[in-house]
């Protein structure tokens, strides 16, 4: 499965960052972070909970960017 959200980040590094937090959070198959329209794309593993991985996946981003947003 594959779900768009909306982000707030102020640089591309830092998005790369996002990026690279997602991509390694359990339950997720790949991520992609676009600076220039401030979206992460997230592939999701079969079966995963969206919903509790995304929240996973938060608190990863702000582990490495701790001023970035995710709307969920």
């Amino acid at each position: 499965m594959k779900k768009t959200y909306k982000i707030d980040v102020d640089c591309a590094n830092c998005a790369n960052k996002m990026e690279e937090a997602a991509k390694k959070t359990v339950g997720v198959a790949d991520a992609a972070v676009n600076f220039m329209t401030l979206k992460m794309t997230v592939y999701f593993e079969d079966g995963a909970d969206v919903k509790s991985v995304m929240q996973e996946v938060l608190k990863n981003c702000k582990k490495v960017e701790s001023d970035c947003e995710i709307f969920l």
